[in-house]
């Protein structure tokens, strides 16, 4: 039943909600199962990349889990286990999460973007069992499985589903299984594996500040505890005719959790397509022709949308809500959303490791232009000293949230070092600084620790370094995010050439290049500085916050400078 009510305000709305988590729950059931009970009610509207439109019904995305469910027990998948999708969004990776969670395995979402470093360090830190991916990313994971001893079965999907291999024709090479034809061999009927609320689900990686990205692991119940929120920042969600869609990739916690599978849980159809790359223009288009309804979009989503002149006179869009999340979004950014689409855009936060905790409800409480705004109903969300202690209105510390909350990750995959270093007592610590005032807004004032913000993406400078030391031109490496208009921020690293290496233009594209190809289109670096040292601390590690302070006081000098 929908949390909100018409006339209510916030602190009402606040104050009923009491966490009800079953202690038998499997979310597959919830975002598909009762909903099949609807023959032909519409689940996911998808474009192919020709254009063509194709419809699945619930019942349709039930029974081809269910089947693919039953294949992959046959091959071995058993509860527990960790099965990656290196997919976009398309009908397969949403089907291939719902057979994962009927079956108790976990589900591994992984960006397309992603290169051979990043793919190895996953699926071997994860010890996943199975891949689903397409031709398209299938070189990567031939290129590395030697490497990866837990890696059983690659499963491709076919660019067409006619190139299904029914009689155990050749498959590609690389490929042990083909997706439709394990689909075509299983059985329609599938009864899904009884799994505790805390039991996993999915297990989404998030970048760090030293070393290689962690795994935060999350339990059946944060889809339950996903839901306030989601109707927090759509007001009064789901409404008759509601439409659902989002250019985030279902690889990001934004794109599974704050799009596809909330919309699911309350049987909103989603629209997907796969874009290969965000179109403002294109997005503008789609809003309209198919009469979306509900949209998440990423700040600098918005940013570049807000670049496409004249849209209300070329575009009939009607949205009825629209939310965002990710970074920071300004005044100038909320008033461009108001007067484009006639609404107040809900602004989010929160993090891979416990989402959406703070945010907008326009209809229930007042959009403070610059705030993040009021914690979400059913959490409590603090600022903190070093030592855990609440922290008076008015003062600048860290932003916490107060645990256990059902929305919060298990903990970091086989990393209780760094499960026990993100909390303090009884709060998780988030790694931002903020300010809550007198009325409980909170108000964002910086990262406490080094990962930074661009485009969406939190991203860890440990593994950006990491890779780039393998560079043979690189003896050091440095990375850190500078101020950019569209992004937030943008990577830029600074290098000390190994010797009989010579600073150049042409070196610093090289080395961009081997960290795009490596790690992921977002995660290169987009400026490279070389320098003949970096600042180390007594014990060697990099004090990236002296090179933000230099960025810092160049642009001063630069903005002083300039008449």
């Amino acid at each position: 039943m929908p949390m909100l009510k018409r006339g209510e305000t916030y602190d009402e709305v606040y104050a009923a909600l009491k966490w009800e988590i079953p202690r038998a729950y499997n979310m597959a059931y919830d975002i598909c199962d009762r909903h099949a009970a609807e023959p032909g009610r519409t689940a996911l509207i998808y474009f192919d990349e020709r254009g063509h439109e194709h419809r699945y019904a619930f019942n349709e995305i039930r029974d081809i889990a269910n089947k693919l469910a039953n294949a992959l027990t046959a091959l071995g998948i058993r509860k527990g286990d960790r099965v990656a999708i290196l997919l976009p969004q398309s009908p397969e990776t949403a089907i291939t999460h719902v057979a994962l969670y009927k079956m108790g395995a976990v589900a591994l979402p992984l960006f397309t973007l992603f290169g051979e470093d990043a793919l190895e360090y996953r699926l071997g830190n994860s010890g996943a069992a199975a891949i689903v991916t397409n031709p398209e990313n299938l070189p990567k994971v031939t290129a590395i499985r030697a490497h990866l001893g837990d890696l059983k079965h690659v499963i491709l999907v076919e660019a067409d589903a006619s190139m299904s291999r029914p009689g155990g024709q050749r498959m590609a090479p690389g490929a042990d299984h083909s997706y439709w034809s394990l689909v075509a061999r299983g059985q329609s009927q599938f009864r899904n594996v009884a799994t505790s609320a805390e039991d996993p689900a999915f297990l989404v990686y998030t970048s760090g500040t030293t070393g290689q990205p962690k795994g935060a692991l999350h339990a059946h119940r944060s889809m339950l505890a996903h839901m306030p929120s989601m109707e927090f920042y759509h007001q009064f969600f789901p409404e008759p005719g509601d439409l659902f869609w989002s250019p985030a990739d279902w690889a990001w916690i934004g794109g599974l959790m704050d799009n596809l599978m909330p919309a699911w849980f309350y049987g909103v159809p989603v629209l997907a397509w796969r874009a290969r790359r965000f179109d403002p223009e294109e997005a503008f288009a789609m809003i309209a022709q198919h009469r979306v309804r509900n949209c998440f979009f990423p700040p600098t989503a918005l940013k570049m949308m807000r670049q496409v002149p004249r849209p209300k006179e070329r575009y009939d869009f009607r949205l009825r809500s629209l939310f965002s999340g990710g970074e920071t979004m300004g005044e100038e950014l909320l008033h461009w959303g108001y007067e484009t689409f006639g609404l107040v855009i809900a602004e989010g936060y929160g993090q891979t490791e416990c989402n959406l905790m703070v945010g907008n409800c326009p209809a229930i409480m007042d959009v403070i232009p610059g705030s993040m705004g009021r914690a979400c109903p059913g959490h409590v969300v603090e600022i903190v000293d070093e030592d855990g202690k609440v922290m008076p209105a008015g003062t600048v510390g860290q932003i916490a949230f107060k645990m256990p909350d059902p929305i919060a990750m298990i903990g970091y995959w086989n990393n209780p070092e760094a499960t026990k270093a993100k909390h303090r007592g009884e709060w998780m610590l988030s790694g931002d600084t903020g300010m809550k005032d007198d009325k409980g807004y909170l108000w964002f004032k910086g990262r406490a620790d080094d990962v930074i913000t661009s485009a969406g993406y939190r991203i860890g400078p440990g593994e950006i370094e990491e890779c780039l030391a393998k560079h043979p031109a690189v003896a050091l490496a440095a990375v850190i995010g500078v101020p950019d208009p569209v992004r937030t921020e943008a990577i830029k690293a600074f290098i000390v050439p190994a010797a009989g290496h010579e600073p150049s233009d042409r070196l610093a594209a090289e080395i961009q290049a081997f960290v795009r190809t490596r790690l992921s289109a977002h995660e290169y670096p987009r400026h490279v500085e070389f320098v003949t040292e970096l600042p180390l601390t007594a014990t060697g590690k990099i004090r990236r916050t002296e090179l933000r302070e230099r960025e810092k006081a160049k642009a001063a000098a630069a903005t002083a400078a300039t008449p």
